[in-house]
């Protein structure tokens, strides 16, 4: 019997009972098989390209037999430049890839490299949303450069949420109102992950492919497991009758809801949930923009409600009416009021000056446009450093190793939430002795000295 390991994010782990109804979809990909191959599901939260080459896949590699496939499911968190320790730059996520690919083939075992899952999110056309930038692209090109199969999930799961459109697609992901389920009394919003019925559904779409994915052994999967499932029933707040009577009735309600986040003016992303509290009894909260109806949500046994509105937030600002509901009565109206951001310009980089020299621990200068959050470094599109923004709108970092002399372009990227903006580039140049210069080369037999040390011959010290 020969396996399928899959090795990837938390999109694809395997998860347990007490997690339900969170489902990782490479935990329903052997039911989907030929008798001839079993599943080995090695994906782990938070999992990148960086940390599982230099930590689990060596033990992976030694355990690989001829025939084995190596399902590589990355691409959601390497994408996150707004963290230091998992952002993959393009031509490092690439890289890695190409890596695996190498290892994987060396063990004849076949690497096959897939795109990341589609986010539950759509515009308010309901077409569905790239969350996920070029990375899905960065995948393909990987698979053709390597000459790895390849099974498209971006594609597979973008269809999938088209066919369901707005009003159903949620159904597949751990996006749960109050009350919906026993582990979540407080219900959650989570567009990344699926429950269980969405996870094996998009394990079903990855068998599918598989049939006709070029480079794969033949009958690997089992053609008769493949009928498709009950398309999930509309969302239960999209059933509500008539909901805009609500808002001409007179309330007779003492205490409405309350609004906790976001803060009045506060300026969000195109994503943001709304979460307060409700007065005891109430059952079910309202969402209002301009007397349009949005959506509505259950309320908590706690008294508390969040609610997400099932298409992305179009930029600029936003006053949401907010109206509960206990039994034929209505609450008075309360107000969320926000500005949603969908783009940012990119960072003014201010210091070094472009025409000057600086000494090998350049500090990093400028300014930011309204709303954002930090201003990452790159060099080579790699994150080095991050500055977060102060409520001046200035940043400024200083990186943690000595820069060598010489002339090098840095790039700056503006990150609010899930948004960043295009890299502006700056020149760097560099004052220092220089690497050949017997200052250096006369130490050679020793470990570096500092400008710190107390020893001679002595260093410079900047």
């Amino acid at each position: 019997m020969n396996k399928i390991c899959v090795i990837g994010n938390s999109v694809a782990a395997p998860r347990t009972a007490e997690e339900a109804p969170l489902a990782g979809w490479g935990q329903y990909l052997g039911g989907f098989l030929g008798p001839r191959y079993e599943v080995r599901n090695y994906a782990r939260d938070a999992m990148t390209l960086r940390r599982y080459f230099t930590g689990r896949f060596a033990t992976l590699l030694t355990a690989l037999a001829p025939g084995d496939m190596v399902f590589l499911a990355f691409g959601n968190v390497e994408q996150r430049i707004n963290q230091l320790n998992r952002h993959h730059g393009p031509r490092e996520y690439k890289e890695y890839l190409r890596l695996y690919a190498e290892a994987i083939r060396g063990e004849g075992a076949i690497p096959v490299l897939l795109t990341p899952a589609a986010r539950c999110a759509f515009d308010e056309a309901g077409n569905v949303v790239n969350t996920h930038d070029e990375y899905p692209g960065l995948t393909r090109e990987a698979a053709a450069e390597t000459g790895s199969p390849l099974i498209d999930t971006t594609a597979l799961t973008t269809n999938m949420l088209a066919e369901l459109g707005p009003t159903r697609a949620r159904r597949l992901y751990r996006w749960l109102d109050p009350g919906e389920h026993p582990n979540h009394p407080d219900g959650i919003i989570d567009a990344s992950h699926f429950n269980d019925v969405g996870a094996r559904e998009v394990a079903r779409r990855v068998a599918i492919s598989m049939l006709d994915t070029a480079g794969l052994p033949p009958n690997t999967v089992d053609p008769q497991t493949l009928a498709a499932g009950t398309i999930p029933p509309v969302l239960a707040e999209f059933t509500v009758s008539r909901p805009e009577l609500a808002l001409t009735m007179t309330p007779s309600v003492p205490e409405g809801p309350v609004v906790v986040s976001p803060a009045p003016g506060e300026i969000v992303g195109a994503a943001r949930k709304l979460t307060g509290k409700a007065p005891a009894g109430t059952g079910y909260v309202l969402f209002y923009e301009q007397g349009r109806y949005l959506g509505g949500t259950t309320v908590s046994p706690s008294g508390t409600w969040q609610w997400r509105r099932v298409v992305n937030w179009p930029a600029g600002p936003h006053i949401v009416d907010v109206l509960g509901v206990t039994g034929n009565a209505v609450s008075p109206t309360a107000v969320a009021e926000f500005h949603v951001l969908d783009r940012l310009d990119p960072p003014e980089v201010t210091g070094p000056r472009p025409d000057g020299w600086c000494g090998p621990r350049p500090r990093f200068s400028g300014t930011a446009a309204p709303g954002t959050q930090k201003v990452m470094v790159l060099e080579q599109g790699r994150l080095i450093a991050e500055a977060p923004v102060q409520e001046d709108g200035t940043w400024r970092v200083t990186h943690a190793h000595d820069w060598r002399p010489g002339t090098y372009e840095v790039q700056f990227v503006s990150v609010f939430s899930a948004i960043r903006s295009p890299a502006v580039s700056h020149p760097l140049r560099v004052h220092g002795v220089p690497e050949d210069s017997w200052l250096n080369t006369s130490l050679s037999s020793r470990e570096p000295c500092s400008g710190s040390c107390e020893h001679y011959p002595a260093m410079p010290e900047w």
